[in-house]
C-alpha cells in the first residue's frame, strides 16, 4: 500500500483506551477517561492555533504545549497537573499515534 493509499485513521475512543492503559497507576487517579478526551481536544486546539507542524524546534513546541495544557486544565477546573504528568500523557498519545503507521 502506498503512502497515498494510507488513510489517517485516528480513532479517538481507541486512543483514549490506549492512553489510559499506558498511564501509571498513580496518574490514573488524576487523569480519568474524561480528562484524556479533554487533553486530546486541547492537543487539537493547540495545533490549530499554532503552526508547529513545519517547525524544527521540538523542545520549544513541547514546552509550549505542556504549558498550554496545564493552563487550560487549571482555567477549566479540570485539575492541576505538573509538567511531568502532562509529558507522560503526551508520550502515551504519541505511542498511540505511532501504532497507526501514518509516517511510514
Amino acid at each position: 500500500m502506498s503512502n497515498e493509499e494510507k488513510s489517517f485513521n485516528y480513532d479517538e475512543g481507541a486512543a483514549v483506551e490506549f492512553i489510559l492503559n499506558r498511564l501509571p497507576e498513580t496518574l490514573k487517579a488524576k487523569i480519568d477517561e474524561d480528562a484524556v478526551y479533554y487533553f486530546l481536544d486541547l492537543l487539537c486546539e493547540f495545533y490549530e492555533r499554532n503552526d508547529y507542524l513545519d517547525e524544527d524546534d521540538e523542545e520549544k513546541e513541547e514546552r509550549e504545549l505542556v504549558k498550554f495544557i496545564i493552563e487550560q486544565a487549571k482555567e477549566d477546573e479540570i485539575g492541576a497537573f505538573t509538567p511531568d504528568e502532562v509529558r507522560i500523557f503526551l508520550a502515551a498519545e504519541s505511542d498511540y499515534t505511532d501504532t497507526l503507521d501514518i509516517f511510514d
